[in-house]
């Protein structure tokens, strides 16, 4: 194994010629710059890589990586899905996240071929070479249904946010094995997959050298020793089905408190995204009789909330008194963070107020 090459676009890169990769920039085209300043801090004498988490939970923050971590993860996945040098995986992300890094030192520890394209909404639309990996997002995969119907690629990891219901149910004749991954950039990607068509589960299944246990809130705690090493004690829900399988139920701050029912707002979502087909959440408000009342927060103007209310008014028969929607509010545009997720909060307190006025 040879840890101080990679191969891009059927290239070989080392450190004396990784320059050349700037060859490709352009003002079209910036994938080769963030692809060039990850391996240019790669192939450098220090044992960390700086990076960042996405912000979905709040601000952004530094996260010291030990390269011999990431290079476990990348072992861990490949293993995972027998990649070897014989294959071609596709980075269609950008590199500046953690997600992306990953597919580059995954391709680094196995040799393969690392076809990269400019991350967009469908990175499959012109490409000419059959895929056996690669990894993309919720948003990409929803723009690219109709080209993976018939696109020959063999499995792709779906992370950087939840896999809603009808985005599953859209992807059920999809050739190509899904997988929803979950993890965090503190372990260096994702430490446990979930088969969301074909095969499909409920379930995460973790992968080799990864034990959990949840905490006295059921939270997730995961242990991983060859990724970090301490325990991290994460804030999200989960069922443990037994040593290798959980499933995810919901944030334990966000969970909702209305009449003495706790509601996960996550589940309550995946309920009503089968009926609703603009973008939307759930939260909760203070309420005098309840506690707190479930509210809908929907991206779309005052009409179109009128068409969702009404609609939902005759559709509810699959869920509580508790879990409906007392409120409902809306924005135009959400709030949304740098790498393009909801703020929840900040959303709900706009459109509240928004609402007042």
């Amino acid at each position: 194994m040879n840890l101080n090459k990679i191969i891009i676009n059927h290239k070989v890169y080392q450190a004396d010629n990784l320059h050349t990769l700037l060859e490709n920039e352009s003002t079209e085209v910036s994938w080769p710059g963030l692809v060039y300043a990850f391996l240019q801090n790669w192939f450098d004498d220090s044992d960390v890589i700086i990076t960042h988490t996405s912000g979905s939970t709040g601000q952004p923050k530094e996260i010291r990586l030990k390269k011999q971590a990431m290079l476990n993860s990348a072992a861990m996945t490949n293993s995972f899905f027998s990649l070897s040098a014989e294959n071609t995986a596709l980075l269609c992300l950008p590199a500046s996240y953690i997600a992306g890094k990953m597919m580059l030192v995954r391709a680094i520890v196995g040799g393969f071929n690392l076809i990269c394209v400019e991350p967009e909404a469908n990175p499959f639309k012109n490409l000419s070479t059959k895929i056996d990996f690669a990894a993309i997002t919720p948003y990409q995969l929803n723009h690219s249904l109709e080209s993976l119907r018939t696109y020959p690629v063999k499995s792709i990891i779906v992370g950087g946010s939840p896999v809603n219901a009808a985005l599953e149910k859209a992807c059920e004749n999809i050739p190509a094995a899904l997988y929803e991954t979950y993890g965090m950039t503190e372990t260096a990607s994702h430490i446990a997959l979930r088969r969301f068509n074909g095969q499909k589960s409920d379930y995460f299944h973790i992968l080799n050298g990864v034990s959990i246990r949840h905490d006295e809130r059921n939270c997730l705690v995961i242990k991983a020793p060859h990724l970090t090493t301490e325990e991290l004690i994460t804030n999200d829900i989960v069922e443990i089905q037994d040593e290798q399988n959980f499933r995810w139920l919901g944030r334990a701050d966000s969970v909702i408190n209305s009449g003495g029912v706790k509601i996960f707002p996550e589940q309550l979502e995946r309920k009503l995204q089968t009926l609703i087909d603009i973008p939307f959440f759930v939260s909760a408000v203070p309420d005098d009789k309840l506690g707190q009342k479930v509210v809908l927060v929907a991206e779309c103007n005052a009409a179109e909330l009128r068409k969702t209310e009404l609609l939902l008014q005759k559709s509810l028969s699959n869920i509580s008194k508790y879990e409906i929607p007392k409120a409902f509010f809306h924005l135009e545009k959400f709030v949304y963070s740098s790498s393009n997720k909801v703020l929840r909060k900040e959303t709900l307190n706009k459109a509240i107020k928004a609402y007042k006025h």
